[in-house]
């Protein structure tokens, strides 16, 4: 090989590895060959630079097919759909036969291998085919020099890409895990003491036990936005969630470290639970929105550091969101809004506090001034405003836990409130206020109530049992048979309303 042949071979392996931001994924021993990869680049993600003496067209030939040959196994191992390779040949000299037919590019299967052929007498065509790839593409004038400069060309790549990997490992390794195995014991703690106390699946227990609960929180129990990050319902959401936090958080605790994702984590949680008091109705509890936070955190890492990003793990990170977040908008139950407030949290979390020994106090300032903005504007339109989303299921449990602890009265206020608000009432939301109302003489009021459960649910037995009961009381016979009638007619098996509607044909 030639001087100028090493000139052109490492000013452009310098293009590539440093300028480009390449990963020199393997170079020969001989180093007249060398792989790179750079996921962020589509159109060029694996790279093929060479350094040959080329006689024959037919050794060009081989040597593409040599690159379809390896770029096919290559891509099978990586399990990636469609694969291109820039295949870069550096030579003394072109093929002293006809070759333009192999420089074209080549097609097998899902492969595509474009070649490009440098020669001491041919820059500038390869140079702009590069550009259309690669751009800015080297200036014609950096392929001219002596021996030297291509031995600088060379100490430079070598030296780069043991920099890279030295500041890789340390970025990849910051921070040795602790608190993701902190959490992942609690939560299996929290799971074991809720099984004892009656079942994860128990509404009561979930309630006891911290879930977020939306007519709670409206009545200042503040702690609902963080405890339901260590409560799950069942074990599969039990193991799903460990399994998640396992992985994804070892791989951001090594990167931002100890403190700054436990501040992601919990704070992820906080604004995933926020987000579902505002939008879901529903009691919910699980890891899901701190998960979802480290998520978050990943992608602030896109974001400021996108080529080291996608080239690492980038796209893997990217497309299970998707499935994620598309999984929540398709399969009932599952608490998306949740999901979307912990990935938002995430995100600013781990803006607010950046990556180790790195300070961007204008932009961290900015995160921390839009993380306030975000919470303070939720919790105060969900509490001064009444934005909480609260539905008549949870009113009803609510309520039948005051009823339990005998809180007549407060279970009556919290029924009304809701009905007063402009709440959409269920039939068993009307049952309790009649049952309440008829436990201390309201007859007719309750008469009312019971009617409006019935006409929400035909089949409400116990309501139609009820309204017998006040009808027998105001002396009203007819009535009261046809309404014990209808709870027999719903529910046959029940002896107490044969019993009464025995009594009112013997009157």
């Amino acid at each position: 090989m030639t001087t100028r042949t090493d000139v052109i071979f490492w000013r452009l392996a310098y293009f590539l590895v440093v300028e480009q931001e390449y990963i020199l994924v393997r170079l020969s021993q001989d180093r007249s060959e060398m792989l790179l990869e750079n996921r962020s680049i589509k159109e060029a993600a694996m790279i093929r630079l060479s350094r040959q003496n080329l006689g024959w067209a037919a050794g060009l030939r081989r040597d593409v097919e040599k690159t379809l040959w390896f770029g096919e196994r290559f891509r099978k191992q990586a399990g990636k759909r469609k694969l291109s390779i820039l295949n870069i040949i550096v030579s003394p000299h072109a093929p002293v036969d006809e070759f333009s037919a192999f420089i074209k590019p080549a097609e097998s299967g899902k492969m595509k291998v474009s070649t490009l052929l440098f020669t001491e007498d041919e820059v500038t065509g390869p140079l702009q085919q590069l550009e259309t790839i690669l751009s800015p593409a080297p200036e014609h004038k950096d392929f001219d020099g002596a021996e030297d400069e291509a031995t600088a060309y060379e100490r430079a790549v070598l030296s780069h890409e043991v920099k890279r990997k030295e500041e890789e490992k340390r970025f990849f390794h910051y921070g040795k895990p602790f608190f993701t195995y902190i959490f992942t014991t609690f939560n299996i703690i929290m799971f074991l003491l809720m099984t004892l106390a009656g079942g994860s699946t128990n509404t009561e227990v979930l309630i006891q036990f911290g879930a977020k609960f939306n007519p709670l929180i409206l009545e200042g129990e503040w702690w609902r936005f963080i405890t339901p990050v260590f409560l799950h319902i069942g074990l599969l959401h039990l193991l799903m969630n460990s399994l998640a936090l396992y992985y994804l958080g070892i791989a951001v605790e090594q990167i931002y470290g100890r403190l700054r994702f436990l501040w992601i984590y919990l704070f992820s949680g906080f604004t995933g639970s926020l987000l579902s008091f505002l939008l879901t109705p529903n009691l919910s509890a699980g890891a899901s929105g701190a998960i979802f936070g480290l998520f978050g955190a990943l992608l602030y890492f896109g974001v400021t550091k996108p080529k080291l990003f996608f080239r690492t793990m980038g796209m893997n990170v990217l497309g299970v969101i998707g499935i994620n977040l598309a999984f929540g908008f398709t399969i009932p139950g599952i608490d998306n809004a949740g999901h979307i407030g912990g990935l938002i949290g995430g995100f600013l979390a781990a803006g607010i506090v950046h990556f180790p020994k790195k300070r961007r106090l204008l932009q961290q300032t900015a995160f921390l001034a839009a993380a306030l903005a975000l919470a303070s504007a939720g919790l105060f339109f969900g509490f001064q405003h009444g934005y909480a989303a609260v539905d008549a299921q949870s009113v009803n449990i609510r309520a039948a836990e005051e009823l339990d602890a005998g809180n007549a009265q407060e279970a009556e206020r919290i029924l009304a409130s809701f009905i007063e608000g402009g709440g959409e009432p269920s039939a068993e939301t009307y049952f309790y206020l009649g049952y309440l109302e008829a436990g201390d003489g309201r007859l007719a009021k309750a008469e009312n109530h019971f009617k409006q459960s019935v006409s929400l649910r035909q089949d409400f037995h116990e309501a139609h049992y009820n309204l017998a009961l006040i009808y027998s009381e105001q002396g009203n016979r007819n009535e009261a048979v046809k309404s014990v009638e209808a709870a027999i007619k719903y529910a046959p098996g029940e002896q107490v309303y044969k019993d009464l509607a025995g009594e009112l044909t013997n009157e």
